[in-house]
Order: C-alpha cells, then sequence, then structure tokens
C-alpha cells in the first residue's frame, strides 16, 4: 500500500511526516543540526550532518514507498564528483560574506543583466555568489571543475546527488540561483559568466516532480520543491494573487501570478518560479521578511517576551500609541532590501512598560509582512486574494488577531498541521495519481478592530528605502 513520506531539510532542523491515502498526516522524527558562525555575517551548515539527518529521517519509514524533499532554497553546497565528499561547509541563505562582491557587480553594471534574465536583483541572498565565493576560496576548487571532478549547486542537489545518484535541482529552487533564465527554465550562459560559475559544475534543472531517481533500499523521490514553495502548494494556493505567509525564522510572503514571470524591480518583490507541471511553469512573486520568529527568540532571550501564547487586549495595541519596533536584527529584506537597517525601538515613554516591548516585536514582524503584501499588490497591479498564514508564531490567537486587524480581511489558518508538510505529501499524491489528498481543516480570524491607517504609515517611514540607492529598470526577463 502507498506510503508517502516527506523531508523538510530546513534551516534550524530536519523534518520528517508520513501519509498514507485516506489517513491523517503523522510527524515522523525530527532532528537539529547545528549553526556555524565562523566570522559575524557568515552563517554556515555542515552538509554531512544535513545529509546524516536526511538518511535517518528517510531509514525510520522503510515501508515508504514516495518521497518528496523539500530544501532551504538559496543555500549552497560544493563537492566532489566521484566520492561525493563536501570540501567545504555549506554557505547558508542568511550569509553576508558576499556583500563586497555583490556591490563590486553592482557598481558594474551587472544589475541590470541579472533583473533581465534571472529576474532577480543583486543580493548576497541569492546562490550564485555564494558559489563563486567557494569557488574562489576553496584550495583545489577551479582545479577540481577543470578536470570535471567538482560539483557545485543547492543543497538539494547534494542530498539527490548523495541518495540517489541523481546531479539535479528542480525548477522552483533553480530560480533562486540567480543563474537560471527565468522565462527559459535554463542555465544561462550569460549569467553563469558574470560570476564565473562553470556551467559544467551545475546539476541538471528538472521539473517539480522530476523524476529524482531511488533511493537504495528505500523509497523513490518523487518530488523535489524550495520549501517556501512547498509551503504554498500545502496553502492550496492556485490562483492568481493567492497568498501565504510564513512565520518561520523570517517571514516568507509567496502569491500567484500566474503562467507569466511578473518581474517589477521597483517594488522590491523577486520573480520565482512557484512549481512546474507538465512542462508548464506557475511563476511567483516572492518577499522575505529576514527576522520574525528570530525577532521574538531575540525578545526571550533579552528579557522582554515571556511566552509565545501572549494575551493582549486587541483594542490597545503599541502601533496604535506610536510606538514601534523594527524588525531588522539583520537588515531588511523585501520590499526595501537595505542590509544595513538595524533593529530598533521607537516611541519610547516613561510609561511604557516590558511587556509593551515585547508586543511591539511581534506587532513590528506583522507590519513588515503587511508591507511585503502592499508590494506584491504593487507589482500585481491588483488587490491579494485569499491570505493564509502558517509557522510558529501562528500558533498564538493573539498574533493572528493582529494580523486580520491590519490586513483588514479574514486570514486562513490551520490549527493542527505543518503546511510544508502537507504541500509535499500533495506533491507526493500528484506524481502517484493518487484520488486522494492529504486532509487539511481551515479556520480563519475576522478582523475587530482594524490597525488605523496612520500607525502603518508611521511604520513606513521607519523603513523607508534608504536615499540614493540604484534603481534597477524594469525589465522582462530575456
Amino acid at each position: 500500500m502507498t506510503l508517502c513520506l516527506a523531508i523538510d531539510q530546513g534551516t534550524t532542523s530536519t523534518k520528517a511526516f508520513r501519509w498514507r491515502p485516506g489517513t491523517d498526516i503523522e510527524p515522523a522524527g525530527s532532528l537539529t543540526h547545528r549553526q556555524i558562525y565562523p566570522q559575524p555575517g557568515w552563517v554556515e551548515h555542515d552538509p554531512r550532518e544535513l545529509l546524516a539527518h536526511v538518511r535517518t529521517l528517510v531509514g525510520n519509514t522503510p515501508d515508504a514507498t514516495a518521497l518528496a524533499l523539500a530544501n532551504q532554497g538559496e543555500t549552497v553546497v560544493m563537492w566532489h564528483a566521484r566520492t561525493h565528499e563536501p570540501l567545504a561547509n555549506a554557505i547558508v541563505w542568511q550569509d553576508l560574506r558576499t556583500r563586497d562582491m555583490i556591490e563590486r557587480l553592482r557598481a558594474e553594471g551587472a544589475e541590470k543583466v541579472t533583473l533581465a534574465r534571472a529576474g532577480l536583483p543583486l543580493d548576497p541572498y541569492f546562490s550564485a555568489s555564494k558559489m563563486r565565493w567557494l569557488l574562489d576560496n576553496v584550495p583545489g576548487a577551479r582545479s577540481l571543475a577543470a578536470a570535471g571532478d567538482l560539483r557545485i549547486g543547492t543543497s538539494d542537489a547534494f542530498f539527490l546527488d548523495s541518495l540517489t545518484g541523481t546531479f539535479a535541482t528542480d525548477i522552483s529552487t533553480a530560480s533562486r540561483t540567480s543563474l537560471m533564465n527565468l522565462r527559459t527554465g535554463a542555465w544561462d550562459a550569460e549569467l553563469c559568466a558574470l560570476f564565473d560559475i562553470p556551467l559544467s559544475c551545475l546539476p541538471e534543472i528538472r521539473a517539480t516532480l522530476g523524476p529524482f531517481g531511488q533511493i537504495a533500499d528505500g523509497p523513490a523521490v518523487v518530488a523535489s520543491i524550495v520549501d517556501q514553495q512547498a509551503s504554498l502548494f500545502g496553502h492550496d494556493c492556485k490562483e492568481p494573487r493567492d497568498i501565504k505567509i510564513t512565520f518561520g525564522t523570517g517571514a516568507f510572503i509567496l502569491g500567484i501570478t500566474g503562467a507569466d514571470p511578473v518581474v517589477r524591480p521597483a517594488s522590491g518583490m523577486l520573480a520565482t518560479v512557484a512549481w512546474m507541471f507538465d512542462g508548464t511553469p506557475t511563476y511567483a512573486l516572492d518577499g522575505g521578511v529576514l527576522c520574525a520568529g528570530a525577532a521574538i527568540e531575540w525578545g526571550r532571550s533579552v528579557g522582554v517576551i515571556d511566552t509565545l501564547s501572549p494575551v493582549w487586549d486587541p483594542a490597545d495595541r503599541c502601533a496604535d500609541r506610536g510606538l514601534f519596533f523594527v524588525p531588522a536584527l539583520n537588515g531588511l529584506g523585501a520590499p526595501t532590501w537595505d542590509r544595513d537597517a538595524r533593529g530598533s525601538w521607537t516611541g519610547l515613554e516613561r510609561t511604557t512598560r516590558r511587556e509593551d516591548l515585547g508586543r511591539a516585536i511581534w506587532e513590528g514582524v506583522g507590519l513588515r509582512a503587511h508591507q511585503v503584501v502592499a508590494a506584491f499588490e504593487q507589482a500585481s497591479g491588483a488587490r491579494c486574494g485569499r491570505i493564509s498564514v502558517d509557522g510558529g508564531m501562528c500558533r498564538s490567537a493573539a498574533f493572528r488577531q493582529f494580523l486580520a486587524d491590519l490586513f483588514r480581511r479574514d486570514i486562513h489558518f490551520v490549527d493542527h498541521g505543518d503546511l510544508t508538510a502537507a504541500g509535499l505529501l500533495r506533491l507526493c499524491a500528484r506524481a502517484l495519481g493518487s484520488g486522494q489528498m492529504p486532509p487539511l481543516f481551515w479556520r480563519r480570524t475576522r478582523p475587530r478592530h482594524p490597525v488605523p491607517d496612520g500607525a502603518i504609515a508611521a511604520f513606513a517611514a521607519l523603513t523607508a528605502r534608504p536615499a540614493g540607492p540604484i534603481t534597477p529598470t524594469e525589465e522582462s526577463p530575456a
């Protein structure tokens, strides 16, 4: 009998879930891994540790017949083509070591090329500059590349090559590298030359449902996708302008745009591929709030947040009183992309209490998400459709109520369940041609006390785009 297994290899942990048609989704294990910080601004993972955790969780479900794998997105691994041994630690999507490289490329006018071909601005967030750094700084890497013995790619390609012998990535992950032509869905020779990445070292780009090979004595890998796109599929976002917000370490906003990419650099939103079925890609716009759940954890560490289930008076918000926290603990992501911004409270008074400082952090994360959704609407030219949320912060009823009041519309959520896992298992079911899908039971929080426009505008003034940036031209991908 069919047993589907989902493996979500994320930033802080690797989680497994299983599902048989006719049953509910069940957790099947979770393993955390080390966060390695060699220098300020550098973030690394040990690829061997990540792979070992994936192997362990697959082995814990020996009767699985099909596997769907989610990856971190922009995180990069370099390894030996024949031995599969990593040649360095993985550089994580949060890593900022390539900022100087990015600024040099921007000064040379390279951003026009990345926007026109990949649909992405220049930023250390994306994989290409991380790959270039590894090629330039790992001893012997260029020589191995010249000899045909080097492989480099996003973490999914390393896992697939090691587990099944299939050196491939999927189109949604490839669209996060700045090396894929957004319109053709293939590696772009001009982009690879721009970043000095040998095409021969990169994995084959495949559709979301692969195939991606068979694990020895284990399941076939029938789907591979970025974790946020898996979550989008789990949220059942199918129609243009449907939006999901995942409040994890960061807050990741993805919204469907349809069969054609929407590239609007001035909006601060990122064009990306949601998935590709039957040879046809579905495109989306993506915007990241770099610090969401991480801001809550920081608030706990400094003693201003006591609980992850706060109880507030929804009509007595910090924002209404002019007290704000900008959650820019590692810069601002979309839509301003100001990596030099720093977190701050403003509007402090002698009457401000410790619990007010904590609540302002929660509200600041919500206000940043609201900014990204507004940027999506600007880029797509229409009001967004259904908004659904998930992630650890959304377990708080008080936070969900704040979001409903902030967006002035219903906020859809699932009481129990991991929507990245749900998306992966639904992809499994689709790949297998199953007539059944894992069940989800949606609820909604309705607005009660709308957040005033003045409060939203005051927060926007605190996070405005810095003066004097290079403003990219709005071009469609070549």
